[in-house]
């Protein structure tokens, strides 16, 4: 099992929108702002912007069964967080919940609890986007913005005050993989946005003079700020504030 150490570390570059475009522009042949038809559905490609998600493929392979283990203990480890905390979940708990033996455990996180928690963070990064798709891919109408606000809103409500990603950042937050884990989602997560954004002007329905990068990234800060206070108090409304507000702003532009 290859640790997770070297592979998550630098995920994000200095610039990375102007990385991400490169990328974009070199794999394409044409101009990120060149956009194709806006109403074909499109998905930002993670691999551009997410090697956390990638480098688990470049290790040793593991057998189907091997597979399936591994992700049983994933998903143990979630659920004890679920329940109990990142920080009062041990890995006894772990094994117990998923019939794992230590040697087990050992075999697919040699580094411990440590390399675990950031597994489940990546895996829990990883449903944060898979849970508003295909919406969030198919900005490209009124109509669609608003099935993806109300996924979203849905999404926040189902889950509620229980979060694994946020209460497994909580104790890992401040180690490189950790920040890598979260900066490569909302990397992600905005440039989602942005393409919904381009995919509008190419219509005109959205001004051309709006910078697709810097709304983006304003919507996403408001929808950031609106599940921390979701998280903190309960409070759903924020988040729908911050999500028709920052919409009605875009539709006036």
């Amino acid at each position: 099992m290859r640790r997770p150490q070297a592979s998550t570390v630098g995920l994000v570059s200095a610039n990375p929108a102007k990385g991400v475009h490169d990328a974009h522009t070199r794999r394409n042949g044409h101009h990120a702002c060149e956009m194709p038809d806006p109403h074909t559905p499109r998905a930002v490609d993670s691999s551009i912007v997410s090697p956390t998600a990638s480098s688990l493929k470049t290790g040793p392979k593991l057998t189907a069964k091997g597979q399936a283990t591994r992700q049983r203990i994933i998903d143990g480890a979630a659920a004890e967080i679920r329940t109990n905390g990142a920080l009062a979940t041990t890995l006894e708990d772990v094994m117990a919940r998923t019939a794992t033996s230590k040697s087990q455990l050992f075999h697919y996180f040699p580094a411990g609890k440590d390399q675990l928690l950031l597994a489940v963070a990546e895996q829990e990064a990883e449903r944060v986007l898979s849970d508003q798709q295909p919406h969030l891919s198919r900005l490209v109408s009124w109509a669609a913005w608003q099935r993806w606000r109300d996924v979203v809103v849905e999404r926040y409500r189902r889950q509620g005050q229980q979060c694994p990603l946020s209460t497994v950042m909580s104790e890992i937050g401040r180690t490189p993989g950790a920040r890598a884990v979260t900066s490569t989602l909302i990397t992600r997560w905005r440039l989602e946005i942005e393409v919904g954004i381009r995919a509008m002007q190419e219509q005109g329905k959205i001004d051309a003079d709006v910078e697709p990068v810097r709304a983006a990234a304003a919507l996403l800060a408001g929808i950031q700020g609106g599940v921390s206070v979701m998280l903190s108090t309960g409070d759903l409304s924020y988040l729908e504030a911050a999500l028709d507000v920052g919409i009605a702003a875009l539709r006036r532009q």
